[in-house]
């Protein structure tokens, strides 16, 4: 071990899932903050740190919105930092599931999900994740077709098919999709069809099929762009699940949405989770 590493806190002004992905093509783990990232390596992140500002002005050039990022790079002398981030990481129950990381012991009267996170989203901490997983215990049945579009870890997709679901996942970023297959295996469970990409390209998966359920937990930029597609994924009673909604931009999805009935709606923190029907 160095004798010393170095670390970079990286603050978005928005889209915090968004740099996170960014900084996971860096390192196997990132520790969530509030809203700060924080990166730590023993080899010098001076090439990350200009990397996160280019990604910034892309993003808000591709998003059309101005978005801003500070960061900050530090030598600190070593640690058992990787120790440090795994007490930082601790199990949650959520309903009748139980969501733990490798190193903690199962609870037997729970159904066992375990996710090996590298931040708090998608391991169901984030508020987000929290109410997709409440509302998937709510509407999915034994059999149930479900898509999860920009699976990420597939906790999504893996709880649904410890219900008794079959899922169907995607995501545009292939090492998220790894992982999440990964995931499934040490959950010991299947998924059905897994492809790069998003809700419009399961046309050339399984002859543009339909789903019971589909969920998309993601930002409100690309729920608003892919709306058509995610209900061209839904048939006569199917149900959608919408999260990755920051409450202020809240009305704008619904008004997006407005072709199909909002049945269910969980507001937890500044974020909301909405179910629709066709």
């Amino acid at each position: 071990m160095d004798k010393n590493y170095f670390e970079l806190i990286v603050h978005p002004s928005s889209h915090v899932e968004l740099f996170s992905d960014f900084l996971l093509s860096f390192a196997d783990a990132i520790e969530e903050d509030g809203e700060k990232l924080i990166l730590r390596s023993e080899t010098p992140l001076d090439e990350v740190a200009l990397g996160v500002d280019e990604f910034a002005k892309k993003l808000s050039k591709k998003l059309s919105s101005k978005i801003t990022v500070q960061t900050s790079l530090q030598e600190k002398q070593n640690e058992d930092w990787i120790k440090k981030y795994q007490n930082s990481v601790q199990p949650i129950q959520i309903g009748s599931i139980y969501i733990r990381p490798s190193w903690e012991e199962p609870k037997n009267s729970l159904t066992d999900i375990v996710i090996d996170p590298a931040l708090a989203f998608g391991s169901g901490h984030h508020a987000s994740t929290y109410g997709c997983l409440l509302m998937l215990q709510r509407y999915v049945n034994a059999g149930n077709r479900i898509l999860d579009v920009g699976t990420g870890s597939g906790i999504l997709a893996i709880t649904a098919s410890k219900l008794g679901a079959i899922a169907d996942i995607c995501d545009t970023d292939e090492q998220a999709l790894e992982a999440a297959k990964e995931n499934f295996a040490k959950n010991g469970v299947k998924y059905k069809n897994a492809w790069i990409g998003s809700a419009k390209d399961a046309k050339h998966q399984a002859n543009d099929i339909k789903y019971d359920i589909v969920v998309a937990n993601i930002v409100t930029d690309v729920l608003l762009i892919i709306e058509k597609d995610l209900i061209g994924r839904l048939f006569g009673n199917s149900i959608l699940i919408l999260s990755g909604i920051l409450d202020k931009y809240s009305q704008r999805v619904k008004s997006a949405y407005d072709s199909l009935i909002l049945i269910d709606e969980v507001i937890t923190d500044e974020w909301r989770t909405l179910v629709y029907k066709r």
